[in-house]
């Protein structure tokens, strides 16, 4: 039997199984991971598609203001929850850069076969953003018209100063399953003070991070980064002046290492914080974004 078990698998190991369609409320990955999906979509039909990320702890909810927003104006919008993250598998566990890459390759590739005729954007929001990022600049990138990313995650460990470096190490080597919060950090992410009370009371938004999840974002960051010399395509970065999250020392850095070609724009807003799209008056960056989308459509305008 033992031998009969190592033929088999064998003779199937290089058989590809036919891979499930876009589903409507979740979409089942290639290892049957079940991946919560939500779209927005206009009353006529759009003249964009955008795939959103979400942040840390967050989850594909996070879009529902500017999903509606955008799909007010012309353009499908499509999220989905992150592995580890919402109703996705294992919640608050990390499961790797390659994994959230190999999501994003593969709902990508979904929604452009269910989308032909229209051109695909990838919206990364904070470490939505750095998955982007590492995607983009990975092996077999995911096809798109180009990147919008709202202040993605790039805070690896060379911007840290080395006892953040030496504390991380030593406690995801030691105490990996301990869990910590923000409280205290005096951290603010938004000035809409009532969505951040929505967020608190959200029994899917992580309030309690495990060690080893905060080091295998770090991991996620290192390598986000470190991609910005290798970013060849079409990226509109979106910053809040009043940004709180990540470091400028490490946005910085990472803005200095891209190539600097006239297809990556950088926009500051004065008054915007980390949590860009969400803040109390979004309007300048979310027309912004739309513009960009139009530009870089067949549609040459905004409605």
């Amino acid at each position: 039997m033992f031998l009969f078990s190592l033929f088999a698998s064998a003779c199937t190991a290089h058989l590809e199984m036919p891979r499930p369609p876009l589903g409507p409320d979740a979409q089942v990955m290639a290892d049957g991971a079940h991946l919560p999906l939500r779209r927005w979509f206009p009353d006529e039909p759009p003249f964009a598609v955008v795939l959103a990320l979400h942040g840390f702890n967050d989850y594909s909810k996070a879009f529902e203001g500017p999903g509606s927003w955008l799909a007010a104006r012309g353009v499908a919008v499509y999220a989905y929850d992150q592995r580890g993250f919402g109703q996705a598998p294992h919640p608050g566990r990390w499961a790797g850069t390659q994994a959230l890459i190999q999501d994003l390759r593969e709902v990508a590739r979904l929604i452009q076969a269910r989308h032909p005729s229209l051109p695909l954007f990838l919206l990364g929001d904070s470490m939505g953003g750095a998955v982007v990022l590492a995607a983009l600049a990975a092996n077999d990138p995911p096809a798109c018209k180009a990147a919008i990313l709202i202040a993605p995650a790039v805070w690896g460990r060379e911007t840290m100063i080395w006892p953040q470096r030496a504390a991380l190490w030593l406690s995801a080597h030691t105490l990996p399953f301990l869990k910590v919060s923000g409280r205290g950090l005096n951290r603010k992410p938004s000035d809409n003070i009532e969505m951040l009370r929505a967020l608190g009371r959200d029994p899917l938004v992580i309030k309690e991070t495990r060690i080893d999840a905060i080091a295998g974002l770090t991991d996620l960051m290192d390598t986000a980064l470190a991609s910005a010399p290798l970013q060849k395509g079409p990226l509109l970065l979106l910053y809040g002046g009043r940004e709180e999250i990540i470091p400028n020392e490490a946005t910085e850095r990472f803005l200095k290492g891209l190539p600097h070609t006239d297809i990556q724009q950088v926009r500051r807003y004065d008054n915007g914080y980390h949590m860009l799209l969400r803040d109390l008056n979004p309007e300048k960056p979310l027309r912004d974004l739309l513009d960009y989308l139009a530009s870089k459509s067949i549609r040459g305008s905004t409605k």
